[in-house]
């Protein structure tokens, strides 16, 4: 892989709680446990060990941060602040912790970046 984009913002996805019980075992596949953390630019959150998030808690994520990534405030959709918001997992097991962290890079769109420079598309 070959990043060439430098994005704009830089996510944490962190693990803040369980809906039932302390722990995942017997209800959550991907073993999540309170303190887990994820980053990610644009591509899939990983953890310090290299493993992923879960895919499904995954397609909650992404239209999330596309909205923070358009310029939209996440207390306007029941985020604890502008860029900080927390979900349940659609298997209703985990709670997760999503941060935004702006890194001052041009937006993708704003910017231009999607044209190809030799006028090819």
């Amino acid at each position: 892989m070959k990043k060439w984009y430098d994005e704009e913002y830089e996510f944490t996805i962190e693990v803040v709680g369980f809906l039932k019980g302390d722990h995942t075992e017997n209800y959550c596949r991907n073993g999540e446990q309170k303190g887990d953390k994820y980053t990610c630019t644009y591509g899939c959150p990983v953890n310090q060990d290299g493993f992923g998030i879960c895919s499904k808690t995954m397609m909650m994520l992404y239209p999330i941060m596309e909205s923070v990534r358009s310029g939209g405030d996440l207390e306007n959709v029941g985020g604890e602040g502008r860029y900080s918001k927390t979900i349940v997992c659609p298997d209703g097991c985990v709670m997760f912790r999503l941060t935004a962290e702006p890194l001052g890079n041009e937006n993708f769109y704003i910017g231009n970046f999607w044209k190809d420079p030799d006028g090819m598309q």
